[in-house]
């Protein structure tokens, strides 16, 4: 059993955003969006670490 990620999203302002243009948001959406932020940070850091750098910079982050 995983333990719980912190939550590093604003619930309110997350929600504003899905819910769009009269869209629903499931209880669950959020833990989903939160997973899928701790999986861009490490596949950034991973990118970072396979290029010699310690810092992280925009192009680690966006997927092109």
């Amino acid at each position: 059993m995983s333990k719980k990620k912190e939550m590093l999203l604003v619930g309110s302002k997350t929600k504003e955003a899905l819910k769009g243009k009269g869209y629903n948001v499931s209880s669950d959406a959020m833990d989903a969006m939160n997973d899928y932020v701790y999986w861009i940070i490490d596949q950034a850091q991973k990118k970072c670490a396979a290029n010699g750098r310690k810092t992280i910079r925009p192009y680690d982050i966006l997927a092109k």
